[in-house]
């Protein structure tokens, strides 16, 4: 397991996926599922820095996992920001058009719908998402 605490903020994102990408390199990770992850990196760090913590910016933990057995990648997004279930959220309802939708919520459901397990958790005043994928 890999971890790694940091100020939950935009600018990190690039760093983190830096930091994840050379795991999975390591693990010869498909192109797709890596730019998939990639993807997800990206959606769940930019909420967490955009509405996680109110003024001031609070930090974050990304623990990556890897289970030989399935082959599955697990990243676990750590904050002790607002309480927030972005599961508990209905998914956007994408057949409307780009006018008729509500703002919000598409990154979220693209993360659901790329990756094969996401779970969420509020422990001991954290959030907790985690996010599976088999490579």
């Amino acid at each position: 397991m890999k971890e790694w605490t940091f100020e939950a903020n935009i600018d990190r994102i690039s760093w983190l996926t830096d930091q994840v990408n050379e795991e999975l390199e390591k693990l010869d990770c498909p192109m797709k599922a890596q730019m998939q992850i990639d993807v997800a990196i990206d959606e769940l760090l930019a909420n967490i820095a955009s509405y996680a913590y109110d003024l001031d910016a609070g930090e974050t933990t990304v623990r990556f996992d890897f289970d030989a057995d399935t082959r599955t990648v697990s990243l676990t997004f750590i904050d002790s920001g607002v309480p927030y279930d972005p599961l508990a959220k209905p998914d956007p309802d994408v057949t409307l058009s780009v006018e008729q939708r509500e703002v919000g919520g598409l990154g979220i459901f693209l993360v659901k719908k790329t990756m094969d397990d996401m779970t969420y958790v509020r422990r001991d005043g954290r959030n907790e998402l985690t996010i599976r994928k088999r490579i």
